[in-house]
C-alpha cells in the first residue's frame, strides 16, 4: 500500500471525519498538524498547491478538503 499522509490542524470537524474513515478501514497514516508545524505547512501551500485541511496524500496523489469519494477512490487503486 502506499504511504498516507493526513495534513490536518486542531478544531478541524472534517480532518476528525477523516480519520475516523481511516481508522474504521484499517488505513495507517502519518498525521501532520500544520498549526505546530510550519515547513510543514509552506509544503502544504508551495508544494501540494493546497489551503485547506483535511488533506490527504496517498503516494503521489493529492485529496483537498473533505473527499470521501476521492480518498476511497485512491485507496482502492
Amino acid at each position: 500500500m502506499k504511504e498516507v499522509t493526513l495534513y490536518s490542524q486542531p478544531d478541524c470537524p472534517p480532518c476528525e471525519v477523516v480519520k475516523m474513515f481511516l481508522k474504521d478501514r484499517n488505513v495507517k497514516y502519518k498525521e501532520i498538524n500544520i498549526k505546530e508545524d510550519n515547513q510543514a505547512r509552506r509544503y502544504l501551500i508551495d508544494q501540494l498547491k493546497s489551503y485547506s485541511t483535511p488533506t490527504i496524500t496517498i503516494g503521489s496523489e493529492v485529496i483537498s478538503g473533505y473527499n470521501l469519494e476521492a480518498l476511497t477512490a485512491a485507496l482502492n487503486k
